[in-house]
Parts: structure tokens; sequence; C-alpha cells
């Protein structure tokens, strides 16, 4: 993340998103499959990897009955379809923080550090009633935090650099840096 000024004067908090092209690889059709959608194509794969074709990662996007697809199978789809203004949505994988306490991963704040607690400041607590012999179902307990697909409504794109491929988006993207990163037009 960064800060960008705005003509205004303003500083807008701001997200650096390195947009490389996109090709379509396939379109399907309610005639032919029982479904409008349109398949994308990005990165190449290492020399020697035997699968079928020659794309990193295929996503496949549906379309709206309402949307009517112009697209063909090579049309190559790059950060020049964004303008400024443009509402997102953008997915992404947040961050991995592997196992974790509650404190951390559900926000407890612990026993009190005096009363007779020697070891217990950030354990949970008590988990079960006095007369149930199971833990209740959705209890809030330690365990493996982050590495979810987050998906973030309503962001807004602030400036796109063309030449560089380089879009500014509005707010924070979840994920670390290098992480691939799905933008769809709103």
């Amino acid at each position: 993340m960064t800060e960008y000024f705005s003509k205004e004067g303003a500083v807008i908090p701001v997200t650096v998103v390195f947009v490389l092209p996109v090709t379509v690889t396939k379109v399907f059709t309610k005639d032919k499959d029982g479904y409008d959608s349109v398949q994308v194509g990005f990165g190449t794969k290492k020399k020697g990897r035997k699968s079928s074709g020659s794309y990193k990662t295929l996503k496949e996007f549906r379309l709206k009955p309402t949307d009517k697809s112009e697209a063909k199978v090579g049309d190559v789809i790059d950060v020049s379809v964004f303008a400024p203004g443009d509402k997102l949505q953008v997915s992404s994988i947040s961050k991995g923080k592997g196992f974790q306490g509650v404190v951390k991963r559900h926000g407890f704040h612990g026993g009190p550090r005096t009363h007779g607690q020697k070891h217990s400041e950030r354990e949970a607590g008590s988990i079960g009633g006095g007369l149930r012999t199971h833990v209740p179902k959705g209890m809030r307990m330690p365990g493996r935090m982050g590495s979810d697909r987050i998906t973030q409504k309503n962001l807004k794109v602030v400036f796109v650099d063309k030449e560089n491929n380089i879009m500014l988006i509005k707010g924070a993207v979840a994920g670390k840096r290098g992480s691939l990163v799905e933008i769809v037009s709103r």
C-alpha cells in the first residue's frame, strides 16, 4: 500500500496492483454449453510441465443473463479496460498466519495478570458448561488463521497507468506481495 495525492490535495490510501494481460481461451454459450461464460488464461507454464494448455492459471467468469459477450478466443484483456472511478470486486487469498491462539485469532482479552494467575494470561478459559460433557459447536478456539479467500466489493479505481500495467485501487486488498488477484468490474 501507499498514498496517492489527488488534484485537490487529498491523501488517498491505495493498493498498487500490477495488472498483466489475460487471454480469452474459451467462450461458453447458452446454446452450446447451457450457460454463458468466458474463460481466460494467465501466465505461462514452466517448460517440461505435462498437462494441456500453456497457461499457468485458468479462470472462468460467468456472465449474467443480461450481459452479452463480444469476446472471441485469442482476445487480450489488459489494464486499459479500467478507468478511474470504476467500481470493482476484488478477490484474493489472505496472508497465512499459521496456528494461532485465541487472543490473536478471535481477539480474546485473556485472564487477569493478578489474583493467582501464573502462566494463563493468554488462555481461552472455560470451554464447556458444568453438566454438559462435550464442547458446544462453534466454540471459538485456537487454530489455523489466514489463507482464506477474501472478496471485497465496491472498491474504487483511483489511477490507471496503461504503459506500465499498473492500477491504484482505493483501500487495502487482501493478500501478500506477488499473490494472484481476481479483479471484476461492477
